[in-house]
């Protein structure tokens, strides 16, 4: 990604950002992307969330894991057999919307959930 001159001499807004409250949000659509020098690939689910006209883009999933809650991305991991990797975030967040797969999102509502306290980022809830 190469910067252009004027991006160097960007000065600093005086609009304080909006945050969203979690809320219930549907999915509209699901798109997997591959990211960084390795191309991983990490699912993004583009959702409506009630306060905003444009869709929102979510990419992470907070569950609960060995007694524990933790936030995770979505990362697509696979297994042996080529398939989703059981006890990952994305295979969580598919047995909690009870469907098979990343496509079968679509049209499903989830309650969102801060990823932490002092964060301004949703993710989706799947516990």
């Amino acid at each position: 990604m190469e910067e252009s001159t004027n991006d160097l001499e960007i000065g600093i807004g005086n609009k304080e950002t909006i945050s969203l409250e979690p809320k219930k949000v549907q999915v509209k659509k699901a798109e997997i992307e591959e990211v960084g020098e390795k191309k991983n690939k990490i699912v993004y689910l583009h959702c409506k969330h009630p306060d905003k006209d444009e869709t929102i883009k979510i990419s992470k999933v907070k569950y609960e894991k060995a007694g524990k809650l933790q936030v995770s991305s979505l990362w697509v991991n696979k297994d042996e057999d080529d398939k989703l990797r059981k006890g990952s975030a994305v295979a969580v967040l598919l047995d909690s919307a009870k469907v098979d797969n990343i496509k079968s999102l679509e049209g499903k509502e989830f309650d969102t959930v801060k990823e932490s306290e002092d964060s301004n980022y949703l993710a989706l809830k799947a516990y």
